[in-house]
């Protein structure tokens, strides 16, 4: 970002070049506006957080404990929350990014409605998200240095050169809010040339980093339930294809592409791949066909559809709906084929839809990968789908019968009980989740871990807790004890929501504007000033 003061000379310059003219500007007032918008489109914002996310990859391939974060965000204010939090508690933002769930914008951004995460939502609602995050994150962006350059009047004003020089310090060092965000285009939403055009809109609104699945786009569900149907590699690399060229033509040469596979899930195909020899790419996909061999044409009946496979004619299996059927226990060798094709094809990460959250089986799955390709990296979901508590129990549980210690004081299918809690192996469980991330990442390659949709969750729980107090016997003491007083003593910037909103920030416009004149929001009788 350029320095302050570097900026008020350039545009003190621009003001004398015009004769009198611009005598009503003030080039310390104009420096600010621009410090305030250091991204001027979306584009900016794509390269920028492009770099910063290659960076960050570069970073964890020399040092697996540098892994990278990010929770999913509904709406440009919690995506705002989120990162002023961050840097509240943290001091900086890297390594922590957004999630763009496409989950959460199916139930709670489109104009259907609450819609199940099957691609039914309109595709302009997935670029309209990241735009609105950006904008409230660049409003972040200029609320806090707002509050910086208040504070800088108020030093040069009391003559203290210190606390001036400290604060120009702050602010030509300032660090954004704005940070890379993984922006989730399900299936495609059509065919490759569908992919691409919302790939444009989406990088145009600031995307640097796309996740797109192997499953069919009609057919698209949610990765955590049945009935996932996948394409033939062929279809998923032109969709690949399709993004990367969108990422070049908008000249975001480090744009990233995540690759998701739903195939361990996945029992069924739309369609048998080409295949022009044995074992090419087309013959290993359909080589995990399920089927029944054949002797001769008296075994064909009408519509049945036969291929040759590992030299021998079989019938393969195929349903009413017309999908065909994947061998039973096939899932994660199709994974490791679907990963390394994904990889050779210009993918730069991975994402495995899991069942459970294990490091074993993580771990198990990359290895085979990385005997190919070893650079390959995850983006892991850390899904609210998987019951934490009962999966970590039940590993804890497993792992203690292995080891021939006594578990008869557990029940297994009943380990989610509150009974639990304080027990040895509840302990145990926490332990292993709390060091989930740390471990994923040290020992199956995570490099970017992920909660698809927990601001989904924590937004029903804290309505619900509000709610309860609120209309219940607690009346008005429910939100000042539960919401306004821990704002207050956690020191929640939002306590004081008017100036969260942009009210200080418009006072002072007004005053660049109207000068002596300007009619200002926070005066005396501003209820805000109760805050502090």
């Amino acid at each position: 970002m350029a320095a302050f003061n570097d900026e008020r000379q350039t545009l003190a310059q621009h003001r004398e070049a015009q004769r009198g003219k611009w005598d009503n500007i003030n080039p310390d007032h104009a420096a600010r506006l621009r410090l305030q918008n250091r991204f001027r489109t979306g584009l900016d914002i794509a390269r920028y957080t492009a770099a910063v996310m290659r960076d960050d990859m570069a970073t964890y391939d020399a040092d697996t404990s540098q892994y990278t974060q990010s929770l999913g965000c509904w709406h440009g204010f919690i995506g705002q929350q989120k990162m002023i939090s961050i840097k509240k508690h943290f001091g900086e933002t890297k390594g922590r990014y957004l999630y763009l769930s496409g989950w959460m914008v199916a139930a709670m951004r489109s104009e259907f409605g609450p819609l199940p995460d099957q691609s039914m939502h309109e595709k302009t609602s997935v670029p309209a998200l990241i735009e609105e995050l950006y904008t409230f994150l660049r409003q972040a962006d200029s609320w806090e240095l707002n509050h910086l350059f208040r504070e800088l009047d108020a030093a040069q004003q009391a003559g203290d050169e210190l606390k001036t020089k400290e604060l120009l310090g702050r602010i030509d060092n300032f660090e954004t809010h704005i940070v890379p965000i993984i922006a989730d285009i399900d299936a495609g939403f059509g065919n490759a040339e569908a992919t691409y055009l919302l790939a444009k809109k989406m990088i145009e609104a600031g995307a640097c980093c796309i996740q797109i699945e192997n499953q069919v786009s009609d057919e698209k569900q949610c990765g955590h339930q049945d009935g996932k149907v996948t394409v033939p590699h062929e279809d998923f690399i032109a969709k690949l294809n399709a993004v990367r060229y969108a990422f070049l033509e908008l000249g975001v040469e480090d744009g990233v592409i995540v690759a998701r596979t739903d195939s361990l899930g996945a029992g069924l195909t739309q369609k048998i791949a080409v295949s022009h020899e044995p074992g090419d790419l087309g013959d290993q996909y359909n080589a995990f066909l399920d089927g029944d061999e054949i002797a001769s044409a008296d075994d064909i009946a009408n519509g049945d559809v036969v291929i040759k496979q590992s030299g021998k004619l079989v019938k393969v299996k195929r349903l009413a709906s017309g999908l065909y059927q994947f061998k039973p226990g096939t899932g994660e060798d199709r994974v490791v084929l679907d990963c390394i094709t994904s990889l050779q094809n210009g993918a730069d990460l991975l994402w495995i839809e899991t069942e459970k959250p294990h490091v074993g089986q993580i771990k198990h799955m990359v290895d085979r990968i990385r005997e190919i390709c070893p650079d390959a990296k995850l983006v892991y979901n850390n899904s609210p789908s998987f019951n934490w508590t009962l999966n970590f129990r039940q590993q804890v549980f497993d792992a203690w019968e292995a080891e021939g210690k006594d578990v008869s004081a557990y029940d297994r299918a009943n380990l989610m009980s509150a009974e639990y809690d304080e027990t040895e192996l509840g302990r145990l469980a926490d332990e292993w989740t709390q060091n989930f991330q740390r471990d994923g990442a040290r020992e199956a390659g995570i490099f970017h871990h992920l909660i698809t949709l927990p601001t989904y969750h924590t937004a029903a729980l804290s309505t619900d807790n509000l709610a309860r107090g609120y209309f219940g016997d607690e009346g008005m003491l429910a939100y000042v004890a539960g919401v306004q007083r821990r704002e207050i003593r956690e020191g929640i910037a939002t306590v004081k929501h008017q100036d969260m909103a942009g009210s200080n920030i418009g006072d002072d416009h007004k005053e660049f504007f109207h000068g002596e004149a300007a009619l200002k929001a926070g005066g005396q009788d501003n209820t805000m000033n109760q805050f502090g």
